[in-house]
């Protein structure tokens, strides 16, 4: 079984101050830090590019996963890697490249990663968990901050847990969106081994007391 991570998501950090944020979650015990990267086109949000990955690498040794919720992300792959992201993962609905795609971020030495949204059954991922360093489930429609947990979202960890197992793999399994501490119970007993928290963790009076809270909830 993988190690259990936490990884906080700066998207609701303070822009204005993140290198203080992503020290202040540093000091809190965070285990990787989560990077949302949107275009405006694929979501309807933007948020930030390759400089922010960049900046935010020169300031923590943590791990960076990336999370790129942009069309056609084999354009960008090699633009990520050279910025300093450790996982870089992107979203089946995304492009037809999948494989190719997950290939070429291997070839640049860096972990990759398939995403499914909410509308995605977890049976396309059957195929790729071998191609793959992580899965992530979105448990909110990507975009936006701050949503609710979609309930359908336990299932498709329990099933791409079962797809993991079955096959021996290492592959990690990652859940985004709504996870905090009335669910996180409940998502490590499916199967997931990598929790990201957005909301929860950069607005809670006492981030370390959260993470603490979050590993022993098992």
């Amino acid at each position: 079984m993988n190690e259990f991570i936490i990884a906080p998501s700066v998207l609701t950090a303070d822009f204005c101050r993140m290198g203080e944020e992503v020290a202040r979650m540093e000091r809190a015990g965070a285990d990787m830090l989560h990077l949302d990267v949107m275009d405006g086109m694929f979501v309807p949000n933007i948020s930030f590019g390759p400089k922010m990955v960049a900046d935010i690498r020169k300031v923590t040794a943590l791990p960076l996963d990336v999370h790129l919720m942009i069309e056609r992300p084999e354009r960008y792959i090699e633009t990520f890697a050279s910025s300093g992201a450790d996982y870089i993962t992107f979203h089946y609905e995304a492009t037809e490249k999948r494989g190719e795609c997950l290939a070429a971020i291997r070839a640049l030495g860096k972990k990759c990663g398939i995403v499914i949204s909410p509308d995605t059954p977890a049976e396309v991922t059957d195929d790729l968990v071998p191609l793959c360093d992580m899965v992530l489930v979105m448990s909110v429609y990507p975009g936006f901050g701050g949503q609710k947990f979609i309930p359908a979202a336990m299932g498709k960890v329990e099933h791409i847990a079962g797809t993991i197992a079955r096959l021996g793999a290492k592959t990690r399994l990652e859940i985004d969106g709504g996870v905090g501490m009335s669910n996180v119970r409940d998502l490590r007993r499916a199967g997931a081994d990598t929790i990201v928290a957005g909301s929860a963790l950069f607005n809670a009076d006492d981030p370390a007391a959260l993470i603490r809270a979050m590993r022993e909830s098992n």
